[in-house]
């Protein structure tokens, strides 16, 4: 039995918020990209073209997970035609979190080794998701794109969000964690089957509602001793506009207090394994 083996009373604790199943042709790739949505009309088609155009769907299968989306972006027979495998639609309350954790849940039960996410709005490149997979075939466990190693481009990134990066995400983590992180609030990233199923780390629970897991994931894994890296990528924002579900105040003001509970491990797992 390896250790990529769910034990059926171990999958019945997961807490995996309702989704419906709009399309599924089935499992080709030991991979799989997850791409959360909702409503982003243009960029989503603009992104899935890209990712058809680098024949992304040779290499790993592509799984929409839709938050809601109500502007037509995500008509079935238009999504075939790109390469998308399955479209997912959560049903329950919640936002980002909720979403993946929708997605990962199903992607765990079909059996892929890996999963690769990257955000709807075509602000990433998704040239660097054949790297992803190729670190997670050499054993990588956690691979974060970045926009500030070596090798990266950041474009047209807000100063205001620069700075906060910079400066005060990526330092508290790395700091809590251990790992020298550059650019943690990146949704684009790599996950190995062995890290998402670990009962210490255990990320389907319904404390994980808005943006909790990406945070708590950045910590949690170099904690617990998984290897993580960083590969450059390219992340462009459009110029006058910045696509992005976290209002300007409010949002922020959550997002840092995520950042708190995570690197003071509010989040971690409350069990004997912990001890």
């Amino acid at each position: 039995m390896t250790s990529s083996y769910i034990a059926p009373a171990a999958r019945e604790t997961w807490q995996v918020p309702s989704f419906d199943t709009r399309l599924w042709l089935g499992r080709q790739h030991p991979w799989c990209v997850v791409i959360p949505v909702i409503n982003e009309g243009e960029r989503i088609k603009s992104l899935l073209a890209r990712m058809a155009a680098l024949n992304i769907e040779n290499i790993a299968d592509i799984i929409i997970v839709d938050g809601g989306t109500t502007d037509g972006s995500l008509e079935l027979s238009a999504l075939q035609q790109v390469g998308v495998r399955g479209l997912l639609v959560k049903t329950a309350p919640g936002k980002l979190s909720a979403q993946l954790r929708c997605a990962y849940a199903f992607a765990l039960d079909q059996g892929y080794e890996g999963i690769v996410t990257i955000d709807g709005n075509d602000k990433d490149d998704p040239e660097a998701i054949p790297r992803f997979i190729d670190a997670l075939k050499q054993g990588v466990d956690f691979v974060q794109a970045s926009r500030f190693v070596a090798g990266g481009v950041a474009e047209n990134t807000p100063k205001s969000r620069d700075f906060a990066i910079r400066f005060i995400h990526a330092p508290m983590l790395s700091l809590f964690s251990g790992f020298k992180w550059t650019d943690t609030t990146q949704g684009f990233r790599a996950y190995s089957r062995k890290m998402l199923i670990d009962p210490k780390v255990a990320p389907f629970r319904d404390v994980f509602m808005t943006y909790e897991l990406l945070a708590y994931l950045s910590y949690r894994a170099p904690n617990l001793g998984y290897r993580c890296v960083e590969l450059p990528t390219v992340r462009r924002y459009p110029k006058g506009e910045v696509p992005t579900k976290i209002s300007s105040v409010k949002g922020n003001i959550s997002v840092l207090n995520i950042l708190l509970k995570s690197c003071l491990g509010y989040y971690n797992i409350k069990m004997e394994l912990d001890k």
